[in-house]
């Protein structure tokens, strides 16, 4: 593959820059904006400096063209390496979320000089054999195939698509907020120039994808404190990634949230912020 320009990464940081710093690496087709503001600021308040950015092909961040992306999991790693150096920052508490998961995990592995801590949300681990565990859910497989008839580069379509998503995706916790869901889906389409480039991301390979000889991949390798944070009705992943996670990496901990999604719901704010804060804290 030949090398291609190192991307253009927005970002975006809330709080005090002396504080500890925590990088939040976001899930596929999600710019930074899904890591909301307001949950931003509240880890902020918390005494973190906090930092989100755009992966590349989506928000504001270098975007290819769709179809063949020139890049795999591994360059997404050195993404979050390459924001941190740009703010001049030597190691920070790292938080993925879905497939901002596992490129978490991969940065661990490939970069754990520069992590504190690690937080892994609504996620699966990385090169490890996981066709054990229970697939998405057949409601989910259903409306994911939906996607597949979407014209990507017409709005209404994927505007109503994605927020058919949120919906499908969400907990069984807490009502959905469909009418706010459309308003940020606009938001974050219109600041993002569209989605097509963004489902470059569903194509991506991993170093790590080959799973080592026994399947069971690098992860038992992790010195790095992980804290795991899933919800128990989690389409897309079902709790048992989670657990399967916390299970490969030494004392793990990991924190369920009752009745939840593969989402940040509002609602669960406080719980999840407690959680990641008490982890950072304790490093």
């Amino acid at each position: 593959m030949m090398k291609v320009a190192e991307p253009e990464i927005a970002s975006q940081t809330f709080g005090d820059p002396a504080h500890p710093p925590i990088l939040l690496i976001m899930g596929a087709m999600a710019s930074m904006l899904w890591w909301p503001e307001a949950f931003c600021r509240k880890l902020a308040g918390k005494g973190l400096f906090v930092i989100r950015y755009d992966n590349r092909d989506t928000g504001r961040s270098t975007k290819y063209a769709p179809g063949e992306p020139p890049y795999t999991f591994d360059d997404m790693a050195d993404d979050a390496i390459r924001v941190l150096d740009g703010y001049c920052i030597a190691k920070a508490h790292v938080v993925g979320m879905s497939m901002g998961g596992m490129i978490t995990q991969l940065v661990a592995l490939k970069h754990p000089s520069r992590v504190i801590s690690l937080t892994a949300i609504s996620t699966s681990p990385v090169g490890t054999d996981t066709s054990h565990l229970p697939g998405m859910t057949e409601v989910y497989r259903k409306h994911s195939a939906e996607g597949a008839d979407v014209d990507w580069s017409d709005r209404d379509q994927v505007v109503d698509f994605i927020v058919k998503d949120a919906h499908a995706i969400a907990g069984t916790a807490h009502p959905f907020d469909e009418k706010r869901m459309r308003a940020f889906v606009e938001q974050d389409y219109d600041r993002s120039g569209g989605f097509l480039s963004a489902t470059n991301h569903f194509m991506l390979k991993s170093s790590e994808d080959r799973g080592g000889e026994d399947g069971k991949g690098r992860l038992h390798e992790l010195k790095v404190p992980l804290l795991v944070i899933h919800g128990t009705d989690d389409p897309i992943f079902p709790i048992e990634h989670g657990a399967a996670l916390a299970e490969a990496v030494a004392g793990a901990k990991l924190v369920r949230i009752e009745g939840g999604g593969h989402e940040l719901h509002p609602d669960d704010w406080a719980v999840i912020v407690d959680a990641i804060v008490t982890h950072t804290h304790a490093r």
